[in-house]
């Protein structure tokens, strides 16, 4: 029997998830299965992955082949790294406790790249959220002085005005004295 490591689809169409699976290759994509040993779900970011490691490098070492995206999975999460650390046991090339050991500095190598990325990304969001704020306050300095402006130039219009109604006034007044006093 050819044995593959596969996924099964569930969900809804647009929003897939998907179960990994040990299957006969000759089995339906979503047909019976050996054996469940853990899901994948591409909808979040990062996507992720539930896996039973151990069961998974119990069927690598028993001869199933896992398909391109199981592949992918497989050797994310460290699978194939351990099935190969595994064969340098049995042949001899390191022991155990050193596997064990390059296994365990590999994850911690990957865990301290992924918390970099996280930073990375937090960082370059601020900043993308500061430049935002900066430009904004620009543009609402630019409005400040526009609007200023134009109460300075309705300000003075109507100051203007007023001077000019106070001048007419003291036109009339003075016409209206020099006949007061030619009249007396």
């Amino acid at each position: 029997m050819a044995t593959k490591i596969r996924l099964q689809r569930h969900g809804r169409k647009g929003y897939a998830f998907y179960s990994i699976v040990i299957a006969d290759a000759r089995a339906p994509r979503d047909g019976k299965f050996t054996e469940k040993i853990g899901t994948y779900n591409p909808n979040t970011n990062p996507a992720t992955v539930d896996l039973k490691f151990e069961r998974a490098l119990y069927w690598l070492e028993n001869g199933a082949q896992p398909t391109d995206t199981v592949r992918n999975i497989l050797s994310r999460e460290g699978v194939l790294l351990m099935k190969h650390l595994n064969g340098g046991v049995r042949k001899g090339a390191f022991d155990e406790a050193a596997a064990q050991a390059k296994f365990e500095a590999w994850k911690q190598e990957k865990a301290a790249k992924a918390n970099q990325a996280a930073d990375k990304k937090a960082a370059d969001k601020k900043a993308a959220a500061s430049a935002r704020l900066e430009a904004e306050k620009k543009v609402n300095e630019k409005i400040a002085e526009k609007v200023a402006e134009k109460k300075a130039a309705a300000a003075a219009a109507k100051a203007e005005a007023e001077a000019a109604a106070a001048a007419a006034a003291a036109e009339a007044e003075a016409p209206a004295e020099a006949e007061a006093t030619a009249k007396a």
